[in-house]
């Protein structure tokens, strides 16, 4: 099969397009025909390593010191039809068209990927594979944020990063929940950010939202590039601050201001659950949220998407072509 290999850690040049061994299913395991992946922050991040020493260190430790050698194909969410099944396998059957994460197994930039019959959902009938694909980044997410936040109908709600996968579907869960949502984001995803329902927009290369005078019962820092004072100054005397990519420092403080005021600062990963997955799927099929994709690219040119995701441009998900 064709898979885009992962060489080394570096530029999106270290993908390479390879044939390699067709994966057999494990007896709980079921092996995906890929149609659709998508390229996120995460995997650039990744791949490139870079990222803050507490968190590139293990993972070095985990995929291979000097070069991938326990993990050579990236991606972490696909979608496609169920094309074999291991024999202990008894929630699908050939042909079913489903959708999921690889989590810490990556391994989505290929005609075929094995993952445990656990990971995979039912793809939602009035959703393409290629919008499917996006559901457990940028939906499982948003949604999480929104929940550990505590979001209740009337509330006002600031998202920064909000124009990427994660923050376009939490702007949509926001609103279903009846918040007032204002999106931060770069001048170019004004308009996206508005046709998906945003009350207010702001650019942040024209405006720091933390300076404005305006305060809020929620704040979510999607990329965790907020300023963390600034944030805090804009809450609400009961407000919560919502870290969705925390560094130690913001974590510290984070504490240190719940236990000393009204104002919570939260951080913590989300949790694939199913129930989280119904609760979104049934927002999908009754059009109530949906899927927004700037760009796709064919499997070849998954060093590209690569790129284009890292110029930080990308409005909601770039989705890898693999099965038309």
């Amino acid at each position: 099969m064709k898979a885009v290999i992962w060489t080394k850690y570096g530029p999106p040049d270290v993908l390479q397009l390879q044939e390699v061994e067709k994966p057999t299913p494990k007896d709980d395991e079921v092996r995906i025909r890929v149609h659709a992946a998508t390229v996120t922050a995460g995997d650039c991040e990744v791949r490139s390593l870079k990222m803050p020493i507490g968190i590139s260190l293990p993972i070095r430790f985990y995929v291979g010191l000097r070069k991938p050698t326990r993990i050579k194909i990236l991606g972490q969410e696909l979608a496609g039809e169920i094309e074999a099944v291991g024999r202990d396998v008894t929630r699908f059957k050939k042909g079913d068209p489903v959708f999921t994460a690889t989590f810490f197994r990556f391994g989505a930039y290929a005609e075929y990927a094995c993952v445990p019959e656990t990971y995979p959902l039912p793809k939602p009938a009035n959703m393409t594979y290629e919008e499917a694909a996006t559901i457990p980044t940028g939906g499982m997410n948003g949604l999480h944020f929104l929940r550990v936040a505590t979001i209740r109908s009337g509330e006002s709600i600031l998202i920064n990063g909000a124009g990427g996968s994660i923050g376009t579907y939490a702007i949509q869960i926001a609103k279903h929940l009846g918040a007032e949502v204002t999106a931060v984001d770069s001048a170019e995803k004004m308009n996206m950010l508005r046709s998906i329902g945003a009350d207010h927009v702001i650019d942040y290369t024209q405006k720091d939202f933390s300076r404005s005078g305006k305060s809020y019962d929620v704040i979510i820092d999607v990329v965790g590039r907020s300023s963390f004072s600034g944030s805090i100054r804009s809450l609400k005397s009961n407000g919560r601050y919502v870290l969705g990519n925390p560094r130690l420092s913001g974590m510290i403080r984070g504490i240190w201001i719940s236990g000393r005021s009204e104002k919570k600062v939260i951080f913590e990963p989300a949790a694939y659950k199913a129930e989280g997955y119904k609760f979104l799927i049934e927002l999908i099929e009754a059009g109530k949220i949906k899927a927004v994709i700037d760009r796709r690219y064919p499997l070849e040119q998954t060093g590209e998407a690569h790129r284009y995701v890292e110029t930080g441009r990308k409005k909601g998900n770039v989705i890898i072509e693999v099965e038309s």
